[in-house]
């Protein structure tokens, strides 16, 4: 199994149909809706992708769209405790990087997935930090061609 750790920019991106994010984020949602990938997130998601600093807030208009996206059972939360804050604390600290940032970093190196990103200041630290170093980078599933799944039925005969 292949498993994700996306940002709310991640999030964001696909929600607000971004055209220069949707490229990169269709491919690991199409892949996560057919059992391939999981993708995994911090709880603090669920409210910092209403609300990025930059753009404009999602409106309460949107409330079940998003809070039915973040229910899909691909779709992995983890908690924000004692122990993730005081790591991202350190990484405030030695790292320069802002606290929420800091808090997804964190929780990505525990779960010792790839952490899907647009930040080109968090990209640079791929392979920098944890120990197997953490992988920071785009979304960078290639879309699945149609003929790709008839491959296997051909194989058969």
């Amino acid at each position: 199994m292949n498993y994700r750790y996306w940002d709310a920019d991640c999030f964001l991106g696909w929600l607000n149909a971004e055209p220069e994010k949707v490229p990169f984020c269709g491919p690991v949602l199409q892949a996560a809706r057919s059992g391939d990938v999981v993708i995994v997130t911090s709880a603090i998601t669920i409210a910092e992708v209403l609300w990025l600093r930059g753009q404009p807030k999602l409106p309460p208009s949107r409330s079940r769209e998003i809070e039915a996206f973040f229910r899909h059972r691909w779709i992995v939360l983890r908690e924000l405790d004692r122990f993730v804050a005081e790591d991202a604390r350190v990484l405030v600290w030695e790292k320069n990087v802002h606290p929420k940032d800091a808090m997804h970093l964190t929780t990505a190196l525990r779960q010792d997935v790839q952490l899907d990103q647009f930040d080109r200041a968090l990209i640079k630290l791929s392979g920098k930090l944890g120990d197997p170093p953490l992988l920071i980078g785009n979304p960078n599933l290639p879309p699945k061609l149609p003929f790709e799944e008839d491959e296997d039925e051909s194989d058969e005969g």
